[in-house]
């Protein structure tokens, strides 16, 4: 009797777990299979973006070597390459580098674009800031208002940023050309108190300071202002000869 009663159990649980596997074998199969699909998702994205930054380090590195053979053209199209097929910081340091060949071949405006489109994509203010306070040095150069200089230097200014003095110290000359005397000395004055600013602004910051209350600071705005209205001398076109040609 006793061996029947097991084998009526025996056949219970046989039937238990047949129908425990035909409900669960297929939900398991099903997350083994995603497991499996996103594990090899994974290789194969970690695999490209190392393919790409492996082409991003070589294209950057030609950009390099045709700089130092002063092949600027050779360079920038090294680094376009660089910046198309690396990550987020090559891609910044590749436009940072083609922003430096546009402004040695003077073309401020692309060299501009490029440092601005560096510091946005840079997502990291070690490699983004330089970039940006690049652009806003060349953008004091230029007919911009105050405020458009001041909205791009004041975020780099901010506790912990990186180059936090060097962007006090452009806001406080920005402020002085646009002949905001009180406000650049407001800047500079901090500088000098400052316990993390390197002595060169310090030491910058002292003649700054000494400038605006000489008065001699009071004339730059006007110079800067009659040097905006001096047109640009139009570019010499390659190959065409300096001296006027004689009469016959």
């Amino acid at each position: 009797m006793v061996d029947v009663f097991e084998q009526v159990e025996e056949e219970l649980r046989s039937d238990r777990y047949k129908r425990l596997a035909r409900t669960w074998l297929p939900v398991v199969g099903g997350i083994l299979a995603i497991a499996l699909v996103a594990a090899l998702s994974w290789w194969g994205w970690q695999s490209f973006q190392t393919a790409q930054a492996d082409k991003a380090s070589a294209a950057y590195d030609r950009g390099m070597e045709a700089l130092e053979a002063s092949n600027p053209v050779g360079a920038d199209v090294a680094f376009t390459e660089a910046a198309d097929v690396g990550t987020r910081a090559y891609k910044a340091l590749a436009l940072m580098q083609r922003a430096g060949i546009a402004v040695s071949g003077g073309k401020t405006p692309e060299a501009i674009a490029l440092f601005d489109e560096a510091a946005k994509v840079a997502n990291d203010p070690i490699i983004g800031d330089p970039a940006a306070l690049k652009a806003a040095w060349l953008v004091m150069d230029t007919n911009a208002t105050l405020a458009d200089i001041e909205k791009r230097l004041e975020p780099l200014t901010a506790e912990g940023r990186p180059l936090r003095p060097f962007a006090q110290e452009a806001l406080g000359l920005a402020r002085m050309q646009h002949g905001k005397l009180p406000e650049a000395r407001e800047v500079f004055v901090l500088l000098q108190r400052g316990l993390d600013v390197p002595d060169p602004i310090k030491q910058r910051a002292q003649i700054a300071i000494s400038a605006i209350d000489s008065g001699t600071a009071a004339n730059l705005a006007p110079i800067v202002a009659a040097q905006a209205l001096i047109p640009a001398a139009p570019a010499t076109p390659a190959g065409a000869n300096a001296a006027a040609p004689t009469q016959p």
